[in-house]
């Protein structure tokens, strides 16, 4: 490999972080190369230089290079340091044993393996929550929606988890592999490459699988921008709220997941009979997964759609029920149709709860 493709593809982020060294907020250090109580030596990202001080220094007021870091910190000659930053390139090389095991080369990253994933969309899920109690824009949106976070498993996405004190590359590596970061193609301030969050400013709600575990998000934009309204994150696996348990015998369907999240706020106690819920995912959203899921409810006895009071909504009503009727024939399906233009979020928002008892009721 060349010096001048090392130099390309080899930071000095990466260089630091292989030794374990980490610069302050104002991007100094103390110098690896000698004996140094107080930072002398400043780091500048941009350039992928350093500069030392201290006159004990042997680098002796040079600036620099990561070639150059890699040969005065392992103390060889300059070949022997030209081998060692290209293997550092290659992901070679076996420096720190958590980083080691931890974290796959930046320039050949294994996939991520659905345990791995599942695990990853859980913590990240756990940290979008808790981001709601911190954000107005997110806790004025929900309580315009008349969603209560205190009853629902409800998140915030404001696109900053990668940043400040949470920022890792084990993060950013798997939030890339999951879809929740894209590389910008621009460079940080601190000369590091820069990413564009996914889905930033949503709410986030997270999709079960059969095992009730996180294996999907699903966004809603809390900014009004009609043509950025839903994201989903890639590879779109699981359900919401999750799988009907297996006894099920009465199934509510709704058109979207914030419909479906407005009747869990439900009081079971005033329901006039037990219902599970799962959502579509709009009116052409009734996915292969749906399908199995319904297919393997054996107790499931009746069906109430609950869609949108529109042209849409009724007609999606009416085609999903064919698609009902061949997975589960003789089951008994009923519709409940909302005044025009309402759904289950627009009458909470506009009524009292009972609405939905005399809904579902009748």
């Amino acid at each position: 490999m060349e010096i001048t493709d090392i130099k390309q593809h080899l930071t000095l982020s990466q260089v630091l972080q292989h030794y374990g060294l980490k610069p302050d907020k104002h991007m100094r250090l103390n110098c690896p190369f000698h004996e140094d109580k107080t930072p002398s030596m400043q780091v500048y990202y941009k350039t992928h230089t350093a500069y030392c001080f201290s006159a004990n220094c042997p680098t002796q007021g040079k600036s620099i290079d990561v070639i150059d870091f890699v040969m005065y910190k392992e103390q060889c000659n300059k070949h022997e340091a030209i081998v060692r930053a290209a293997n550092m390139v290659k992901g070679e090389t076996k420096h720190s044993e958590t980083i080691s095991h931890e974290l796959p080369s930046r320039s050949e990253p294994r996939d991520i393996t659905p345990e791995e994933r599942t695990a990853f969309l859980q913590r990240m899920f756990t940290y979008f929550r808790n981001a709601v109690h911190n954000s107005i824009p997110a806790k004025e949106y929900l309580r315009e929606r008349a969603l209560d976070p205190a009853v629902l498993e409800i998140g915030y996405n404001s696109g900053q988890f990668h940043h400040g004190t949470r920022k890792d590359d084990l993060l950013i590596q798997k939030s890339i592999q999951v879809g929740l970061l894209t590389g910008s193609g621009r460079l940080s301030r601190t000369g590091e490459q820069s990413y564009t969050a996914f889905a930033r400013n949503c709410i986030v709600f997270a999709l079960r699988n059969y095992r009730s575990e996180i294996s999907g998000l699903y966004f809603r934009s809390t900014v009004t921008r009609k043509d950025e309204r839903h994201f989903y994150l890639k590879n779109r696996e699981g359900l919401y709220p999750g799988y009907p348990e297996p006894d099920t015998k009465t199934l509510i369907i709704t058109e979207s997941i914030i419909d479906a999240a407005s009747l869990l706020q439900l009081d079971p106690s005033l329901s006039p009979f037990p219902f599970s819920l799962l959502s579509c995912f709009g009116t052409n959203g009734l996915t292969e997964e749906h399908r199995k899921a319904i297919a393997g409810l054996d107790k499931l006895e009746e069906i109430i759609f609950f869609l949108n009071g529109d042209k849409a909504g009724r007609a999606a009503v009416l085609k999903h029920t064919e698609t009902i009727r061949t997975l589960k024939p003789g089951i008994k399906i009923s519709n409940i149709d909302p005044p025009e233009d309402e759904d289950v979020n627009s009458l909470l928002q506009g009524h009292e709860s009972g609405i939905f008892t005399e809904m579902i009721s009748n």
